[in-house]
């Protein structure tokens, strides 16, 4: 087995080795190429191993308690039978956290997209794959991205950000107008219509493969806001675009919307000016739960990459609010910790 895997027990690296023992044969598997494919936020991991036939797979490593693989098995079969290209689930070990799925290689569109001669092609079939999943996956299947989970996800910015990272408690007067502005960005996003929202539709979970894209990392995929997966996609964790750009890869995604079937409210039908407003006050909704997402890897997790994109995030908020009177008291409980990023050094 390559040294460069490394496993956090010896009770983990002697459960893999059973695992692999028992299905490895079935499939042509070297145990002694497997090697590091990537890695995210949580618990899991990604494994590469080359088989006998010259090709090669990957095992998801996800340890339980802390992962769930069958959520992810689950909306495989899902995605799969809708016609969109997802990784073959080829062997399942729910109970010991092992999956090994087919391979989409390495190039990741967060990559590609750096590149401004692939970048509107590479967008346009995210953009068609994003309409299919929205229709080709029934959203009932999905646990429900309801009220009590948007309105858990806006907490984890006031406890991981404000309170955490920045040392920040709000007056009684600053915490009514945040909860004034949260209860306008829950409301928004529970009056738009639902559908099948992958949760993380960004270019670091899309591959350039054929079929393209590859899509992965849809484990969290759950029934809810129609806008959510649109703008994950435009206003990404790691790679911005401006404006005039983001508006036209959203029109594209509206008029494919209303040709083949993505159910769009009666006012979002035909009115792009309202569509796009939802968009970014759930863009905004996201932007906060990430921002708190990132700051509890750094302060818990001890992962201190992600918080180097602070700027970035603060930037897509404040933004939003300038923009929506409703939402402009968030401004200046914004200010005092977009201002404390930037002087790290970082630029929006």
């Amino acid at each position: 087995m390559s040294d460069t895997v490394t496993w956090p027990t010896p009770q983990r690296a002697e459960a893999f080795a059973r695992w692999v023992a028992a299905v490895g044969p079935r499939h042509g598997l070297q145990p002694e190429t497997l090697r590091a494919a990537s890695a995210d936020a949580s618990f899991r991991r990604y494994l590469r191993v080359t088989t006998r036939h010259g090709g090669s797979l990957i095992v998801m490593d996800a340890p339980p308690p802390r992962e769930d693989v069958r959520p992810f098995v689950h909306v495989a079969r899902l995605a799969l039978a809708g016609g969109l290209h997802v990784p073959r689930v080829i062997e399942a070990d729910e109970a010991a956290g092992f999956l090994l799925l087919s391979d989409f290689g390495d190039e990741l569109y967060l990559d590609a997209l750096r590149d401004p001669a692939r970048a509107d092609s590479l967008m346009r079939d995210a953009l068609s794959a994003l309409v299919r999943w929205q229709t080709a996956i029934p959203a009932g299947a999905l646990p429900r991205y309801d009220e009590a989970l948007l309105r858990d996800e806006l907490t984890l910015f006031t406890e991981w950000c404000v309170q955490r990272k920045f040392g920040i408690r709000w007056s009684p007067a600053q915490c009514r107008a945040w909860d004034r502005a949260s209860d306008r960005l829950v409301q928004s996003a529970l009056a738009q219509p639902v559908v099948a929202v992958h949760r993380d539709w960004m270019p670091r979970n899309l591959m350039v493969c054929a079929p393209n894209p590859g899509i992965l990392d849809f484990q969290d995929a759950a029934s809810g806001p129609l806008t959510y997966d649109l703008a994950c996609l435009l206003r990404d964790a790691f790679i911005s675009w401006d404006e005039e750009q983001e508006i036209d890869w959203a029109v594209r995604w509206w008029q494919m919307a209303r040709e083949q079937g993505v159910p769009l409210s009666n006012g979002m039908r035909g009115d792009f000016g309202e569509f796009w407003r939802a968009l970014e006050w759930m863009g905004l909704h996201r932007h906060l739960r990430v921002i708190g997402i990132f700051c509890r890897l750094e302060q818990r997790d001890g992962k201190a990459r992600y918080v180097a994109d602070l700027p970035r995030f603060f930037g897509y908020a404040t933004k939003v609010a300038m923009r929506y009177a409703p939402l402009s008291p968030l401004l200046p409980l914004l200010e005092p910790m977009s201002k404390a990023t930037v002087a790290t050094g970082y630029t929006f």
